[in-house]
């Protein structure tokens, strides 16, 4: 954090570089319970089936903007590469730095040469360490505003509820987004762990 992290922050406050947190949820159509205390036992309507929307996506720290690439079937290296085109249209003439976890479609071969043939920095967080990727929180809120004891009737309109509180990042949560998205990382450092 102190090393790589906090520096390549400055960099990009300071405009010389555009700073992302990179990393895919992968949503599947089904229940999600919300909390609720209640009198009676109340029944919510869910979806059947194991149906799986994923989202790359491309968290812009200074810009609080996103850039997705979405499938049904899986992320790959393909979508990788796929995500940092759509980047390098985007900003162009920009310096881009990308931060990812060790997903093994993120870490191979063709995309880290494909980045260093762009001139895109790669910069690998820690294993077990989602606490350091910023994007997390983002995916946690999309979760949270959109599928949180909601039903969707449909795959389509499961993938469009998403789609569409993402198009929303710049608009309807821009002040939720600018609140999650700081430089404010959580640590673990003095934790107690008990002897086994």
């Amino acid at each position: 954090m102190e090393k790589k992290l906090k520096p390549l922050i400055k960099l990009a406050k300071e405009g010389f570089i555009e700073l992302f947190f990179v990393d895919a949820s992968h949503f599947v159509m089904g229940g999600f319970t919300g909390r609720l205390w209640s009198r009676v036992r109340c029944f919510v309507k869910t979806a059947s089936g194991r149906s799986r929307y994923n989202v790359l996506g491309a968290l812009n720290f200074c810009g609080k903007k996103i850039s997705t690439v979405t499938n049904e079937t899986h992320i790959s290296a393909e979508q990788v590469i796929r995500l940092m085109d759509k980047l390098r249209k985007t900003y162009k003439d920009k310096v881009l730095a990308l931060v990812l976890d060790n997903a093994a479609y993120q870490r191979c071969a063709k995309v880290t040469e494909y980045a260093k043939e762009h001139g895109i920095g790669l910069i690998f967080l820690p294993p077990y360490s989602p606490n350091l990727n910023l994007i997390e929180r983002y995916w946690k809120l999309v979760k949270g505003e959109v599928l949180n004891a909601t039903y969707h009737g449909t795959f389509e309109e499961f993938k469009r509820a998403i789609d569409t509180c993402i198009a929303e990042t710049e608009g309807k949560y821009k002040k939720k987004v600018s609140t999650l998205i700081s430089e404010n990382f959580q640590s673990f450092t003095d934790v107690f762990v008990p002897a086994a």
